[in-house]
């Protein structure tokens, strides 16, 4: 059985999902009027397309898309809130299956999200998250067989007109180039190692958090804070904004690994006011300046981009052009690229608007390109 967040709801509508090894429950507290179950459809995928779920109803698709969620309870409680909504809305206001509604119906909906409910309103950016989590919806239901088309996918169209993505980042392989590079560094002095176990600290730790050099700077190790058995970061930002960054085991055992160097405890302890980056020397009464994380990322970059230049001249002007801010690019992308939820990305990065953090999707690019230049293709 897997286990289902006991956020669910109370249980009024029980959906088996056969495609599991043994039957689960996700349910609903949706009860559409058999005409408007979905069975009949008017957006229904024809008997032509190949299905890849069994369900028959919009209940249980919507539920089959939910339990893609049932690891993650965050994601879970949110994606059926707006499935929910979206159900008694097509049902009760637009007298439609979810499996009818067409682009008029999507527009009609954008417009009932800015007042969901008599004298309260949705911001901006909730409206702009409920309309992201249907669209996926729609889009999960069109790649499974059950629907023909995605009504939501205009919409999404005409907004990545106005899309940029960012450029200022490393690619994966960029970025694996670099950590190989400073770990063969020479260790011939004292001063050769610290230099190398510094700089190995901080770009892992600036990679692995997003932080800019500034917060990086001011950085204590006070700042960890454990719950749940799980670390994260206290981060105060650009103007004064405040935020939690979670913080991974390969980082910790970084940490770790920087301070046992130094002969310092490898352990976080709270109230501990010395840095988290050190001097070079691991002298833990001095703070380090944005300024000098910079010029220590960059002088690492520049160092890689001398040591590669003539096997890859392309990469290495890419690395002489990066900096700190960079790596908080990379962070970004490669989080997206892994399929982190983009909600959990602004978090993370702390942006007040998550068209920001969009800027890093670049999977979509990568798919285009690499269908486009196929070999059939060319």
């Amino acid at each position: 059985m897997v286990a289902l967040p006991r956020s669910a709801g109370r249980l009024t509508v029980a959906l088996m999902l056969q495609y599991l090894t043994l039957p689960s429950l996700i349910t609903l507290d949706v009860i559409p009027p058999t005409a408007f179950d979905g069975r009949n459809g008017t957006n229904r995928a024809p008997q032509s397309v190949p299905r890849q779920i069994h369900a028959d109803t919009d209940v249980a698709a919507i539920g089959l898309w939910l339990a893609e969620y049932a690891t993650s309870p965050h994601t879970f409680r949110s994606y059926r809130k707006e499935a929910v909504r979206l159900l008694r809305w097509a049902t009760e206001q637009r007298g439609k299956a979810v499996s009818s509604l067409m682009r008029e119906d999507v527009l009609a909906y954008e417009a009932f999200l800015a007042t969901p409910v008599a004298g309260a309103t949705l911001s901006t950016a909730s409206q702009r998250q409920a309309l992201g989590i249907v669209s996926g919806l729609f889009a999960y239901l069109v790649n499974a067989g059950y629907l023909a088309a995605n009504p939501w996918a205009l919409r999404r169209l005409k907004a990545r007109k106005r899309q940029r993505t960012v450029e200022r980042f490393l690619d994966h392989t960029a970025w694996d180039a670099v950590l190989a590079a400073v770990e063969a560094w020479p260790q011939a002095t004292g001063r050769d190692r610290q230099h190398r176990e510094r700089v190995r600290f901080v770009l892992r730790f600036l990679y692995r958090t997003g932080l800019r050099a500034a917060e990086a700077a001011h950085a204590k190790v006070g700042d960890f804070v454990q719950r749940r058995g799980r670390w994260w970061l206290r981060v105060v930002g650009k103007g004064g904004v405040q935020g939690e960054v979670p913080i991974s085991q390969a980082l910790l055992d970084d940490f770790a690994r920087y301070r046992n160097f130094f002969g310092i405890s490898p352990t976080p302890l709270a109230g501990d006011d010395s840095p988290i980056i050190l001097p070079i020397a691991g002298r833990r009464d001095r703070t380090l300046t944005p300024t000098s994380i910079y010029l220590v990322v960059k002088g690492a970059f520049a160092q890689v981009a001398d040591n590669i230049a003539d096997s890859d001249p392309v990469r290495a002007a890419l690395l002489r052009r990066a900096s700190t801010h960079w790596l908080r690019h990379t962070a970004a992308s490669h989080q997206a690229d892994a399929g982190t939820d983009l909600r959990h990305i602004q978090r993370n990065l702390r942006h007040a608007s998550i068209d920001t953090t969009a800027i890093y999707l670049h999977v979509e690019d990568d798919e285009r390109h690499e269908r486009t230049t196929a070999p059939s293709n060319a």
